[in-house]
């Protein structure tokens, strides 16, 4: 039995050499850069740095990094940083606490009811357009000049990021969910445990970054009206005397602060949404 071999044909001399394959390029913002959170931060140092070191930055108007780090551990050395910083933390927590609660439970409400939502809606809409500091002479007259107004002024600035999100989070909830809980006679408590809440989870925890950032912006407002402690306080009386180098510690204060709260919502987002792949990841 004889086998056929395939001619062979030689390859021309003119023959186009075949087209390299190119590897896809990712479309998203690349893999996470470690502590990639810092590099904004530290170029702002190293300018502000660089600034008061070479004379461009007058001293007058801002001082100068070294200047502020021995001016804070002079404030910790005798206990006056850590004194307003625990009063600056005990109103920010407690009207953190207040308005996540009420602007939750009033999501929750104008979200599964169409008449809550006609009641709750509006106003809540009317509050998001006006300024917290627009509210404060009001708030004055109603509560005075006390811790209660602090707090109210705090939970108001809270308040609204979070219902938003969270509303906004229930009503996308997909219709299908909601017809499969029908279809199975799901109760109203494993409704809300096993739909609502997951539905609305991304929600509340994005509202919840921005209520953080508004906590410690309505902070920064309060203490400087009729306050005796506090960061507020205390950049408000060294703006009396001139102290440049202390209004800049109370600034450094806040943006660590802000930076480490919303860092640890970051982290508790991250892990409760395990579930999600995002760009993030």
């Amino acid at each position: 039995m004889t086998t056929t071999e395939a001619p062979h044909t030689p390859a021309r001399a003119d023959a186009p050499a075949p087209a390299p394959v190119r590897r896809a390029r990712r479309l998203g913002p690349g893999r996470p850069i470690p502590f990639g959170w810092a590099i904004g931060p530290a170029l702002l140092l190293a300018v502000w740095s660089i600034g008061s070191a070479t004379g461009w930055i007058d001293p007058r108007n801002l001082s100068a990094p070294w200047d502020v780090v021995r001016t804070a551990g002079d404030l910790i050395a005798d206990g006056r940083l850590q004194e307003h910083l625990w009063a600056s933390a005990r109103r920010a927590l407690a009207g953190l606490a207040l308005g996540v609660a009420a602007g939750l439970v009033l999501a929750v409400v104008s979200g599964l009811s169409r008449l809550g939502e006609g009641v709750i809606d509006g106003p809540v809409q009317i509050k998001r357009s006006i300024p917290s500091l627009a509210l404060i002479p009001l708030l004055i007259l109603w509560f005075g000049i006390g811790e209660s107004m602090k707090i109210i002024t705090i939970t108001l600035g809270v308040l609204v990021p979070v219902y938003l999100h969270t509303h906004n989070g229930l009503r996308a909830i997909d219709s299908r969910y909601v017809e499969l809980a029908e279809t199975v006679r799901l109760g109203r408590a494993a409704f809300l445990r096993h739909v609502v809440l997951p539905g609305a989870l991304p929600g509340f925890l994005l509202g919840l970054r921005f209520a953080v950032t508004a906590a410690w912006l309505s902070l920064v407002v309060v203490e400087q009206v009729n306050a005796t402690s506090g960061i507020g306080y205390m950049m408000e009386l060294a703006r009396t005397y001139g102290q440049t180098d202390v209004i800049v510690v109370g600034l450094v204060v806040y943006g660590l602060l802000g930076l480490l709260s919303d860092g640890l919502v970051r982290l508790v987002q991250r892990r409760a949404l395990t579930w999600r792949r995002t760009l993030a990841d």
